[in-house]
């Protein structure tokens, strides 16, 4: 990333407060709402592609070297129908490992995003797809086919090697 990323990012969240929470860095155009409740796997850093909204109120947990494009909306909660000053329940959001989320992908809360699924640009992903290994795009997202688990559990396996070589 360049200076000026790490500069923008240390004013917004040093001197702006905005993200204050966050310890990595994050683009300032990024809102990371109850970031105490989002947990991260290694090699994700979520929020650090411009427009990132990410709602933690009921808990997000984001798997290993899973990437969020810019302007994904990761949603844990919602509000009341008939009260929309009060939040419904809501269960927690889970994304697997090795995840990518397109640009302007949205999840609602309570979904669960197994291993290697690929959610399209633009989707709206309303149900879980807990099996992974896929990839799912439109609104309402559906399962457009499905990943060659071994190319993929082989890529984790590479990638874990790299990590713990530079680690």
């Amino acid at each position: 990333m360049p200076l000026s990323f790490y500069v923008l990012d240390g004013l917004f969240r040093r001197v702006l407060r905005q993200n204050a929470g966050v310890p990595w860095a994050v683009h300032h155009t990024a809102t990371i709402r109850t970031p105490q409740r989002l947990v991260v796997g290694q090699g994700t850093f979520p929020g650090d592609s411009p427009g990132v909204y990410i709602n933690a109120d009921n808990g997000v947990y984001i798997g290993d070297f899973t990437n969020l494009g810019p302007r994904v909306g990761l949603l844990s909660a919602n509000h009341d129908v008939v009260d929309n000053t009060r939040q419904a329940a809501a269960a927690p959001l889970r994304l697997g490992r090795f995840c990518w989320l397109g640009m302007g992908a949205v999840v609602l809360p309570g979904v669960e995003l197994g291993d290697f699924t690929v959610v399209g640009a633009g989707a709206v992903v309303t149900r879980s797809f807990p099996a992974g290994y896929c990839v799912v795009a439109g609104n309402p997202a559906r399962l457009l086919r499905e990943l060659n688990r071994d190319d993929c559990d082989a890529h984790a396996q590479r990638t874990y090697a790299r990590h713990v070589a530079r680690h």
